[in-house]
C-alpha cells in the first residue's frame, strides 16, 4: 500500500508570496457564468513564480535556457527528504555533509518554513556552499520549503551553482507533514516554454520504492 502527499502550495488570491509583493498575487476571476452561459469558465493572472514552481536558468542567467529544455522526466522519479528543521539561516555543507548524498539523488530540504503557513522574511534557505556541495555530490535536483532557494546572497549565487551543474530546481515545497526518507517524485512543471519557471503540482508517493 502506498501513501501520497501533496507537497504542492494552494493557488488563491491572498496566499504567500515572495516578500509580500502585492504584484506576486495571482488575481482569478469569473469570465463567464451561468447567468450568461452554459458554462463557468475562469481566467488566472498570476507570476510564475508564485507557489511551488521549478526555475529555469533564463531566471538568473540572460543566456540561460527557458524551460522548454526540461522533459518531463527530469521531474520524476526517487528523491529524498531531508530533515534540516533545526537550521537557521543558510543551508551549508555543513548541514548536508552528514546526510550522505549520492551523485544522481533528487534532494529535498524540509526545514522549519514548512512549519509556518505565512512568508518569513528570514526564510531558511541553501548558501552558496551548500550548493556547491550538492554541485560536488552530482545531485539530479533539489526543492527547498521556501519560496526561494537563496536569499541576501548578492549575484544570486545558489541559483547560478546550481544551474551550472545542471541540477532541477524546485521551490515552494510544503513538506510539513512529509517524514524524513525516501519517496517517488512526480513533480512535473507545466509545459510552458519560454518562460524563466513554471508553476508545479508536486507529490510524494511513499511506498513505491521497494
Amino acid at each position: 500500500m502506498y501513501k501520497v502527499y501533496d507537497v504542492s502550495m494552494p493557488i488563491f488570491e491572498g496566499m504567500p508570496v515572495y516578500k509580500n509583493k502585492p504584484e506576486k498575487q495571482p488575481k482569478i476571476r469569473v469570465v463567464q457564468d451561468f447567468d450568461t452561459a452554459t458554462a463557468r469558465e475562469s481566467r488566472i493572472d498570476m507570476d510564475v513564480h508564485t507557489g511551488t514552481h521549478a526555475d529555469a536558468p533564463l531566471h538568473m542567467m540572460p543566456n540561460g535556457d527557458s524551460m522548454r529544455v526540461f522533459p518531463v522526466e527530469r521531474f520524476v522519479g526517487p528523491c529524498r527528504v531531508l530533515d534540516l528543521t533545526r537550521t537557521e539561516g543558510g543551508i551549508g555543507r555543513g548541514d548536508l555533509k552528514p546526510f550522505d548524498i549520492r551523485e544522481g539523488e533528487f534532494i529535498l530540504l524540509k526545514t522549519r518554513n514548512s512549519l509556518k503557513d505565512e512568508f518569513d522574511p528570514e526564510f531558511v534557505y541553501l548558501a552558496e556552499d551548500g550548493a556547491r556541495f550538492l554541485s560536488d555530490c552530482r545531485v539530479r535536483g533539489v526543492g527547498i520549503d521556501a519560496l526561494g532557494v537563496e536569499r541576501s546572497q548578492p549575484g544570486h549565487p545558489t541559483h547560478k551553482t546550481l544551474f551550472a551543474a545542471d541540477i532541477v530546481v524546485i521551490e515552494g515545497l510544503r513538506l510539513g507533514e512529509v517524514p524524513e526518507g525516501g519517496y517517488f517524485l512526480v513533480g512535473a512543471p507545466i509545459k510552458l516554454l519560454k518562460t524563466e519557471a513554471a508553476p508545479a503540482r508536486v507529490v510524494l508517493i511513499e511506498g513505491l520504492l521497494g
